[in-house]
């Protein structure tokens, strides 16, 4: 007789297939992370939308923290109660190039001026301390530089560019935390956008700003010499460069003869 063995069922309570762990925790880390966003607590909520004219922002940890050339910490915060009036930020790509010598050469040639209705200004990059002192100290600079090697506070007005670059421009926040400006430009744009802010905002007030307006123009051809200035320095590099290169070629040809 043949044995008829039952087949054994397979165990109701079988393991499922292990799931895929979750990834919660590193997108709240990236959100959180105020180097990829520009979220700011606008009007009293939060918004992630970089900060436009009008806007109302927080300044309590607004941007993170940053370093002065001296490696002083310090934040936007404490820039704008230090401030008459508010606080102007030009941001710049690179210490000590051409365009970035311009742009603070500009604002350091029309430092008078441009304070003369309470506004602080700052220079901002994600320099380093080191290169910041010995762009200040070479150019003459009247204000201070600001250092965001991280790239939280240009990040939060606006200014990164992806993945690690930063656009040349200007913020301008008011002593109660009204955004006056936003815009990136060129050296001689970013100024002009303060000028205009000045005028406007003297005129507002009643006070006199007749020195400021009368000297506008001044400023800027002054403005404009210094940037002739800085192209003309750059064309006699090029110009050196392309004689010594002429003169390369013309030894080897006659190393060939």
């Amino acid at each position: 007789m043949v044995e008829l063995r039952k087949r054994r069922e397979a165990p109701s309570d079988a393991s499922e297939p292990p799931q895929k762990k979750s990834n919660s925790s590193t997108n709240a880390k990236a959100e959180s992370d105020p180097s990829k966003t520009a979220t700011a607590t606008i009007d009293g909520a939060e918004k992630t939308h970089n900060p436009v004219i009008g806007d109302i922002i927080s300044l309590e940890a607004f941007g993170g923290e940053v370093e002065t050339q001296d490696g002083e910490t310090t934040n936007l915060k404490k820039l704008v109660e230090g401030s008459k009036s508010g606080v102007v930020l030009f941001t710049y790509p690179k210490a000590s190039t051409p365009g970035c010598t311009t742009q603070a050469c500009l604002f350091r040639d029309e430092f008078s001026p441009l304070t003369a209705t309470g506004y602080s200004i700052f220079g901002l990059s994600s320099d380093s301390p080191k290169s910041n002192t010995t762009f200040k100290t070479k150019q003459k600079l009247p204000y201070t530089l600001l250092c965001d090697p991280n790239a939280t506070l240009i990040a939060a007005i606006g200014m990164r560019k992806a993945p690690k670059g930063i656009a040349r421009g200007v913020f301008v926040v008011s002593k109660a935390g009204r955004v006056e400006a936003v815009e990136p430009g060129g050296p001689a744009a970013t100024v002009e956008v303060v000028r205009r802010l000045v005028k406007s905002s003297g005129v507002q007030s009643g006070g006199n700003v007749g020195n400021v307006v009368e000297t506008k123009d001044t400023q800027k051809d002054e403005g404009d010499e210094a940037e002739s200035r800085c192209a003309s320095e750059d064309d006699t590099a090029d110009n050196r460069a392309d004689v010594a290169a002429e003169v390369a070629d013309t030894a080897e040809k006659l190393d060939g003869v």
